[in-house]
């Protein structure tokens, strides 16, 4: 018995040594983001307010900062790092700067996927089984991708998934200690995104139940549930205000504001989507739904839906015997985990763009959903003459996808970022977008650099900003030999990027010498006027 656990500790332990390997291996192969800038600025403004208040100046205007209700725990760790570590003055940056800013995130990213195996061995109590919904995280081409410099999706995700498994561990054995945890747990996911507040109705709703449907034999009292929840509530608020500078002159109005900023957010953008332009503020209320499905592979949704069929079924068919179980309660948080943030999105008509990254920290709730639900379908049709030849051969097929994602993803690297399941790449290129964080200006860049070793070379570029961001990534000559122009001209190149554009690069810009291409999907196309 000694032994048998031995080794399953020593394959979880394997696997997350393999994953850490990889993530050493590619951290460097992916390009900067549209974003990062603006997050980096963000932990900038946060330090100079403390700078002003630890020197006794006046402190700087954070509420007039326009990102100020946007939680800074890694930026401003990470602004920090860049200050004292690098020796890098204001919003000055390197390659050094990026590949450590990469590496932080798919580290923090990895303690997440930890608190995921946690929740898995808790619910479905098979150390072996419980590492497969972390495998097929890292089989999810875009998420994996973007674990590596999406500081705030990414990042939320994990820190909502740590949430979680305090969370369940609570319901396991409601005591103060594993409370205090939770509520620190709580405020970092609040202090990454605003929507860690989820987790203070899922807590006070599975304390409400452990104290109204105590789990035999006995359970707390509802006194105690009581001050469990004070105590809870008493560190995740006090640990959220520590944690984001903008909360500390008037915590409740500023969160009251953020939140209200946070469901309607006054992005003004277009995007594409099926084959439309469409404004950012009136998309329709499917448009998360549907990037989920064609971003997915498909049995990874299909083993969800069934996981949540079942899930449903058992809880309204016997709901107070459920609902005593921990299986039951943890089967009920994955649900609300999964749902909820789609209602809300929903309900509060909130802006959406860039597919569905705002929503990205459900995931972890649908493939335990997929794996519980896949599991509970073998054992029921392994029984049966039917059933088990059916749910083989469904098996298989699953098997098969996992495979083809995999190759897949090895063929589209580092550009993993633009998988899609199911659709063909003149479907996507017709109807939806492409790689909206602008990583491919890294190839492009690094192509021209290549075709012309020397002198001096003009480009301009539908995005000025993913353009400028991935200068990092050549020599500082060949930094100094880019000359951005406005327009594209005579003897000039132009890096066309398809954001919120369908089909081909337009018609007169010159010709393609160069495309950056994803398992075929086009992405950029370096165009050149003679």
């Amino acid at each position: 018995m000694l032994h048998s656990v031995a080794v399953r500790r020593f394959g979880a332990r394997a696997f997350f040594g393999l994953l850490l390997v990889l993530g050493g291996l590619l951290v460097s192969d992916y390009g900067v983001s549209w974003d990062e800038p603006t997050d980096q600025r963000n932990g900038l403004v946060s330090l100079r307010y403390l700078a002003d208040l630890t020197l006794g100046h006046e402190p700087y205007p954070i509420e007039q900062y326009r990102d100020s209700d946007h939680g800074v725990l890694f930026e401003l760790p990470m602004t920090l790092v860049a200050r004292y570590g690098l020796g890098l003055v204001g919003e000055q940056v390197d390659r050094d700067y990026y590949l450590i800013r990469h590496g932080l995130t798919f580290l923090l990213v990895l303690g997440g996927l930890g608190a995921l195996y946690g929740l898995a061995r808790l619910r479905l109590r098979r150390p072996g089984l419980a590492l497969l919904p972390v495998a097929l995280f890292v089989l999810s081409p875009r998420l994996f991708a973007e674990s590596f410099y999406n500081a705030k999706d990414l990042l939320f995700l994990a820190v909502f998934t740590v949430g979680t498994f305090t969370l369940a561990r609570l319901v396991q054995r409601p005591t103060l200690g594993r409370a205090l945890l939770h509520g620190l747990a709580t405020a970092a996911a609040v202090d990454v995104r605003l929507l860690g507040l989820l987790l203070i109705p899922f807590t006070l709703g599975l304390l409400l139940l452990a104290g109204l449907l105590p789990t035999p034999p006995g359970g707390p009292r509802p006194r105690q549930v009581g001050a469990l929840a004070g105590a809870y509530l008493l560190a995740a608020a006090g640990a959220t205000v520590a944690g984001w500078p903008y909360l500390w002159a008037d915590p409740l109005s500023r969160l009251l504001l953020a939140f209200q900023r946070m469901s309607h957010f006054p992005w003004q953008g277009e995007v594409l989507y099926w084959g439309k332009l469409e404004q950012a503020q009136q998309l329709p209320w499917h448009y998360g739904p549907v990037w989920l499905l064609i971003t997915t592979p498909v049995a990874y949704w299909l083993a969800a839906g069934a996981g949540l069929a079942l899930a449903a079924i058992g809880l309204l068919r016997r709901p107070l015997e459920r609902l005593r179980t921990f299986s039951g309660r943890l089967d009920l948080l994955f649900c609300g985990w999964l749902l909820l943030p789609f209602a809300l999105v929903i309900g509060l008509h909130s802006v959406l763009y860039d597919g569905w990254r705002h929503l990205y920290f459900v995931y972890p709730a649908l493939l335990l959903l997929a794996v519980s639900g896949g599991e509970q379908l073998w054992q029921r049709g392994r029984r049966s003459r039917w059933g088990w030849p059916l749910l083989l051969g469904l098996g298989l097929l699953a098997g098969l996808e996992l495979g083809l994602t995999a190759v897949r993803m090895v063929r589209m690297h580092p550009q993993q970022q633009v998988y899609f399941s199911f659709l063909t790449n003149q479907q996507v290129e017709d109807n939806f977008e492409r790689d909206y964080w602008g990583l491919a200006y890294r190839q492009g860049l690094e192509y021209l650099v290549r075709r012309h070793p020397t002198g001096p070379i003009y480009v301009a570029a539908t995005e000025q900003t993913p353009l400028f961001n991935n200068l990092i990534w050549l020599t500082p000559a060949d930094q100094q030999r880019i000359q951005l122009v406005a327009e594209p001209g005579p003897g000039r190149y132009y890096l066309f990027g398809y954001r919120a554009w369908p089909g081909a690069a337009p018609a007169g810009r010159g010709r393609a010498v160069y495309q950056v291409k994803a398992d075929g999907l086009t992405i950029l196309s370096v165009l050149y006027e003679p």
